[in-house]
């Protein structure tokens, strides 16, 4: 209990808010549910989740929705080691976490639940720092948030429970928040040089393409891309985090990456020059430099760089904000006769498949491309999509009327189990939107606990999962190897009856022209439901086919 004073929690509790923390995702033990009470006190919305990573993976979607600091609280030792696959997931994403966690008691000459904890969490990439003076606790929090603002990356802090349970003794008033000690810089322009050069090549360049990445969503240079693209005769894409960012624009091919159409790769192909507008370059984006294999890369990006994860990524750089420096670009540029624009090829991005491979039909199976087509058709313009990991995530990335701002893709570190997670995180930060989560039965099954939190909180969100029966990604390749793929296949679960065992909808599909109906429904009555779609395990995607070639040869 509580003395007549506040206790060290309770002034941690007070600090978080005060930076601005709405929403907190939480599973309490020993060194973290005195916190997290008082948290929830201050009027900070608690989504008590049912597994130490499910809080940290939905705080990274709620940052990357809501724009701010995710935040998420654990207790010490295996609360902690349940996270190693969420933080490397932030770091790899840039984004901006703050996880309270705490540490074992100091006064205890022994305690079960003890771990240098430090080394886990910095070998994920992420920083870790240990608070040990109750009096200065408040400005190293404040300072935790303020250096996941700068860098963009999750920042742990381990509070060991029993300075928590302190009575406090410091100042009552509390620290500047990090917001106010942000720097208020403007954009940077390009510098004169810098922009000479770039226009001499691109005047020199004869098939460009506008490839934009979250650095260009966040500064508003949607716009001035497309103004850029048409000014000399170029295609738009996006990196697979900003898809959907030009998805109305009829010379857009969508994702540039392992994502990418036939078409796209086609076009690509044929680029001589990519202008990589506020993106990382990183490897899977240009599909290991095989994706435009005769095009020189411009970036344009405060940050620009010449190798990226392990490859030469670009050789000429314009350092400045994504849209002053496209839009400062295409002002210098004379605007060129449509050539590569033509009708045809808007005519073949309208219609053309996003991959044509033949696959021959299976009784009681659908084709997963014909469950995207049909989803694609049937949902709402304004629902939330959640893409998930995972074999069936190339097929659900294909929704090109989807536009940016209602459909989160984060995979940089390639784990499947985090799209429920994910769900959550969008759910809280639009909890007036229907969020759609696509998934596979693999990655669904690894957290399906977390059905009951989407329950028990009230989210809406509709669960559609392709149910192969198996992990997808490793069947390909096991049977592209020549080698046995017992190991991965596991047979359909039923789905549909595991969430209605949750108390949430549950429905198997066999039609797919049931799907605008059930659409409709779902719109009315809202809620939570799990949609279980069985498709073949022989449809592979094209990320393994290039892999793995010989797959076609053993059917």
């Amino acid at each position: 209990m509580s003395g007549p004073g506040p206790k060290v929690f309770d002034i941690l509790a007070r600090s978080v808010r005060q930076e601005g923390v709405e929403t907190c995702f939480a599973l309490l033990g020993d060194a973290n549910m005195n916190f997290a009470t008082r948290l929830a006190e201050t009027g900070c919305r608690m989504i008590h989740v049912r597994h130490e990573h499910c809080a940290v993976a939905a705080a990274m979607a709620h940052a990357r929705k809501a724009g701010t600091v995710g935040m998420a609280t654990v207790t010490c030792g295996p609360g902690l080691t349940q996270l190693m696959t969420a933080l490397p997931a932030a770091v790899r994403a840039h984004l901006p976490l703050v996880v309270f966690a705490g540490e074992a008691p100091l006064k205890s000459g022994w305690y079960n639940q003890a771990i240098d904890q430090a080394p886990f969490v910095t070998a994920t990439g992420a920083a870790y720092h240990s608070l040990h003076h109750p009096e200065r606790m408040p400005t190293a929090l404040r300072d935790a948030f303020l250096q996941a603002r700068v860098e963009r990356r999750p920042v742990v802090l381990g509070v060991p429970f029993d300075l928590q349970n302190r009575d406090w003794t410091g100042p009552e008033a509390l620290p500047e928040p990090s917001a106010a000690l942000l720097p208020q810089v403007s954009p940077l322009p390009p510098h004169p040089d810098d922009l000479a050069q770039a226009v001499s090549l691109v005047q020199g360049a004869r098939r460009v393409v506008v490839m934009a990445g979250l650095g260009a969503v966040e500064a508003g240079a949607g716009p001035a891309c497309r103004a850029l693209a048409e000014a000399c005769d170029g295609l738009l894409a996006t990196t697979l985090p900003a898809r959907g960012l030009f998805h109305d624009d009829p010379y857009s091919i969508g994702i540039a990456g392992g994502f990418s159409t036939d078409l796209a790769r086609a076009c690509l192909a044929e680029a001589d020059l990519v202008i990589a507008v506020g993106g990382s370059l990183a490897h899977h984006n240009s599909d290991a430099g095989k994706l435009w294999p005769g095009a020189q890369v411009l970036q344009i990006d405060t940050h620009p760089v010449a190798v990226s994860q392990g490859r030469v990524a670009a050789r000429a750089h314009l350092r400045a904000d994504a849209r002053l420096g496209v839009e400062a670009l295409s002002a210098a540029l004379s605007p060129r006769p449509a050539d590569w624009r033509s009708a045809d090829l808007a005519r073949r991005i309208a219609t053309e498949p996003p991959y044509g491979a033949d696959f021959p039909a299976e009784p009681g199976v659908h084709d997963p491309r014909e469950v995207v087509a049909a989803l694609e058709a049937a949902l709402p313009g304004d629902w939330e999509m959640v893409n998930s990991s995972g074999h069936c995530s190339f097929f659900f990335a294909q929704m090109p009327s989807r536009p940016q701002s209602h459909f989160l893709t984060i995979r940089e570190f390639g784990a499947i189990g985090n799209g429920i997670s994910f769900a959550m995180g969008v759910a809280a930060a639009r909890p007036d939107s229907t969020v759609v989560l696509f998934d596979g039965d693999g990655s669904l099954l690894m957290h399906v606990q977390e059905l009951e939190t989407i329950r028990r909180t009230g989210m809406n969100i509709l669960i559609v999962a392709m149910n192969d029966g198996a992990y997808g990604s490793e069947i390909h390749k096991l049977r592209a190897e020549g080698l046995d793929d017992a190991g991965a296949v596991f047979g359909r679960t039923d789905l549909a009856s595991i969430a209605r065992g949750f108390g949430i909808g549950g429905e198997t599909i066999t039609d797919l022209s049931a799907i605008p109906e059930m659409v409709a429904r779902f719109a009315v009555t809202g809620g939570a439901a799990v949609w279980d779609i069985p498709v073949s395990d022989r449809v592979y995607s094209p990320v393994i086919a290039r892999a793995h070639p010989e797959i076609a040869d053993r059917g």
